[in-house]
């Protein structure tokens, strides 16, 4: 299957009905179907996270947590209820501000502890923990990705490259680029036990 070119800013058009599709398809488990959704939307998806986080570190995490909630729940995408971007990016930004809204409560909560001595809420701290919990979770299953597939994952992640931009890059041929980063996103996807 051919790869789209990233998705344009404008109404979904043809574009959003071949991204409709391919979602369908990843939602059946292919792989490549992923991949080309992947690649069509990341560059946009990182974009609004780091507006919203506004820190790059927690924006590629968040990222990656996008494509791996993607991954598992593509099922759910209904082309009745909107586009695949807006679904997209309606889960980005729901991630993102879960992020910050969790950082925020972590923040009133020490200043809270300093300043009354009281107990936190016990939804505040539930809600950190829960996220840093989620974050560690990734960053152990990134640790158990080779490193040439920790690299390759990597660019097309965090990076926003296209498959044949991290062939480029990593002066491969274009099929052992993709072999690598649909290889570490399996891999990812076992490490945080998500079924296929």
């Amino acid at each position: 299957m051919s790869h789209l070119s990233p998705v344009p800013s404008g109404p979904p058009g043809g574009t959003g009905d071949e991204l409709a599709a391919l979602l369908h398809l990843a939602a059946r488990g292919d792989e490549q179907a992923f991949a080309s959704v992947y690649d069509a939307t990341a560059p946009r998806v990182h974009g609004l996270v780091l507006r919203v986080l506004r820190d790059p570190a927690q924006s590629e995490e968040v990222t990656q947590e996008v494509y791996l909630e993607v991954w598992r729940t593509a099922s759910r995408f209904d082309t009745a209820r909107g586009s695949a971007l807006a679904w997209l990016m309606t889960m980005a930004h729901r991630r993102a501000v879960d992020r910050v809204r969790a950082a925020e409560a972590a923040t009133r909560r020490d200043t809270s502890y300093h300043e009354q001595n009281q107990d936190v809420a016990h939804d505040a701290t539930s809600d950190a923990a829960t996220a840093a919990l989620e974050a560690h979770r990734v960053r152990q299953a990134l640790e158990s990705l080779t490193d040439v597939q920790r690299e390759a994952v990597g660019l097309a992640f965090f990076g926003g490259y296209t498959h044949t931009e991290v062939a480029k890059l990593l002066d491969l041929p274009v099929g052992t680029a993709k072999t690598r980063i649909r290889d570490g996103l399996i891999r990812l996807r076992d490490q945080m036990g998500v079924a296929s």
